[in-house]
């Protein structure tokens, strides 16, 4: 299993719409790198459901149930989508000051990358963030 982080603006999709929607494609991307890391996702990988722009907070955890497929909101065939679903809601949500307070997530893709939308985790970063939110 490997292990994600999913950025989203909650004015364009929010935690709750997710959790209301179920198993929904995650959709838009139009960055190659972003897009490549889509490819690599493999059925029941987790992944951070990161709030961007105004809460700046991971807020939960989606399971990835589908894996990539064309992207049908992308007319240039370039980019693709994979379906998740929302497992679990954090106790606490983990912020983005947090996070750069944490010495173990020094070199987290969220702090080196921050315009990119869909990113790796390692383990222990996962982890961690997981001891945080608790």
């Amino acid at each position: 299993m490997k292990y994600w982080l999913l950025k989203s603006e909650p004015d364009a999709w929010s935690w709750n719409n997710q959790v209301k929607e179920g198993a929904s494609m995650w959709d838009g991307v139009r960055n190659y790198q972003a897009r490549n890391n889509l490819k690599k996702m493999k059925k029941n990988d987790l992944c951070f459901f990161y709030h961007s722009v105004t809460e700046k907070s991971i807020i939960g955890i989606v399971k990835v149930v589908k894996e990539y497929y064309p992207d049908p909101t992308d007319k240039t065939g370039r980019f693709v989508v994979v379906d998740v679903v929302a497992t679990k809601k954090l106790k606490n949500p983990v912020s983005l000051d947090q996070i750069k307070e944490n010495k173990k997530l020094k070199d987290i893709a969220l702090l080196k990358q921050s315009r990119l939308s869909v990113m790796p985790l390692k383990k222990i970063e996962w982890e961690t963030v997981l001891k945080m939110s608790i």
